[in-house]
């Protein structure tokens, strides 16, 4: 008996809002088993993770603080991939504004001036968008797959951190560590809320997921990605620019990427150091996919995945749970979701043999008697 994959007419509205929350549960139970094969507590790593964390006010905190970053990216991405436009580039792009930056703070050191951090987000957003240029020039002049322009482009990136680190803007008080001055008063994110680990990073990524959704749902220029996306022929028979759409996405999502990274060294960091790519860039694209490419939902979705990060580091302490754990639960994670996602659009056919009918057979027989 064969079995295929037959496209459903209509895909049901209620199971397309409940995959993703189906994605979780099943890649909890299913990395419960798996760790518990491996010889860990596995169901006491869920309870870790996914479940501890959410008692604490002070997991809380860490919680969103890892989570802006996330949801900044996720955003950025989202509209592109809106476009079918796929950046695969944003951890390097969170790089360079980390690193736009620094730069500013780095020319700017013992200065003073409230000017002095609203340059270093400038400089940060136009690090992302100069390292999203790269693809988004080489596919519209060229027609190269901007997946692989950008992916190859986060290596780069990291190569150019370790190469700072290690010379040019290597601290020469910092005891030979390879990392940057400490940053100063004027140079760090205040704090959103006081004496928490709130800053206003947190606030701004909020927003900026708003914003993307106004854009997106309400402008002629968020209908022309989603024409673009959804049909590029009618998107040309409607006068919308296919190039140009690429090139706002990419740059979109380049500076969504720079603004999370200027954010996290100005923020959590409070300098530039060679730990700086963390994997940002690489996990926001589970969230946009989690979230359903919404910004409202990217934001729940990133605080999923914030969730993991944190009690992820709880757990290797607590139970001894590998450093790897985090990453095995956020793949498969996203496994499970594109296989929700497939069942969601398709059903499961079953190709039956005919029964062979005998009637014929016995009619010959009968009349040969």
């Amino acid at each position: 008996m064969a079995m295929r994959l037959e496209k459903r007419l209509e895909p049901s509205r209620a199971m397309s809002l409940g995959a993703p929350v189906l994605a979780v549960v099943l890649t909890l139970l299913l990395g419960a088993v798996a760790f518990t094969l491996l010889g860990y507590d596995g169901f006491g790593a869920i309870r870790e993770i996914f479940v501890l964390p959410l008692f604490d006010s002070y997991r809380w905190q860490d919680i969103l603080v890892k989570a802006a970053p996330l949801a900044l990216i996720a955003t950025g991405l989202s509209i592109g991939f809106r476009a079918n436009v796929w950046n695969i580039g944003a951890e390097g792009q969170y790089v360079l504004g980390g690193l736009g930056g620094t730069a500013v703070a780095l020319a700017t050191m013992g200065g003073e001036g409230s000017w002095i951090l609203p340059a270093m987000i400038l400089c940060g957003i136009g690090g992302g968008m100069l390292w999203a240029l790269v693809p988004a020039l080489l596919r519209t002049a060229l027609g190269v797959s901007e997946i692989l322009s950008s992916l190859m482009l986060n290596y780069v990136a990291i190569q150019l951190l370790y190469y700072l680190m290690r010379g040019p803007w290597k601290d020469p008080e910092g005891f030979n560590f390879p990392q940057t001055a400490l940053f100063t008063e004027w140079q760090i994110l205040p704090m959103a809320v006081p004496d928490t680990l709130i800053h206003i990073g947190i606030p701004i990524a909020a927003l900026a997921a708003l914003l993307v959704w106004f854009v997106l749902a309400r402008t002629v220029a968020g209908f022309g990605v989603r024409v673009v996306g959804l049909a590029p022929n009618a998107a040309r028979y409607g006068g919308f620019r296919e190039n140009r759409v690429v090139w706002g996405t990419l740059l979109a999502g380049g500076g969504f990427a720079g603004l999370a990274g200027v954010l996290e060294a100005a923020g959590p960091f409070g300098q530039m150091v060679p730990a700086f790519p963390t994997g940002y860039g690489y996990t926001a694209i589970i969230v946009a996919f989690l979230g359903r490419l919404h910004p409202l939902g990217i934001l729940l979705a990133s605080l999923v995945l914030a969730l993991t990060y944190v009690g992820g580091e709880s757990a290797q302490t607590t139970i001894g749970l590998p450093a790897a754990a985090i990453g095995v639960f956020q793949a498969t994670m996203l496994f499970m979701l594109l296989g929700v996602d497939i069942l969601v659009r398709y059903r499961i056919a079953t190709d039956r043999p005919k029964p062979v009918s005998v009637a014929p057979a016995v009619a010959k027989r009968e009349a040969a008697a």
